[in-house]
Parts: C-alpha cells; structure tokens; sequence
C-alpha cells in the first residue's frame, strides 16, 4: 500500500496567457490545475536536469 504524500500549498506565478492555457487544458481534461502542473513536471524534470544552473553558467562578463 502506497504511503499518502506530503501536501502543502504553494503560490506559483504565471503569465495571464499561459495560465489560460493551463486552465483551458485541465477544464479539456477535467483535472485540477495542480494535477496538471504535477504530470508536466513529472514529464519534463529530466529534460529541465539538463539545462545548465546559474553556477554552470561560468563568471559574468567584465563590464
């Protein structure tokens, strides 16, 4: 039996445009927004894992 995950409330922010499109998906699926973002994360982490971070990135340029 699986054990429950932790739940806790998070405020995340979006452009008006892309939250629309959001919405419009999970209303096409009837699923919640948070449903939503959980399986495009689950979808997309590995891909976001090889991005570069800020530290990869190298020192900034002299001005």
């Amino acid at each position: 039996m699986a054990q429950p995950s932790e739940k806790r409330k998070q405020s995340l922010y979006f452009p008006e445009d892309m939250l629309r499109e959001i919405q419009e998906e999970a209303t096409r699926q009837d699923r919640s927004l948070s449903w939503i973002m959980q399986q495009a994360w689950r979808s997309a982490r590995a891909r976001i894992a090889t991005m570069p971070g800020m530290d990869d990135l190298g020192p900034p340029a002299s001005a």
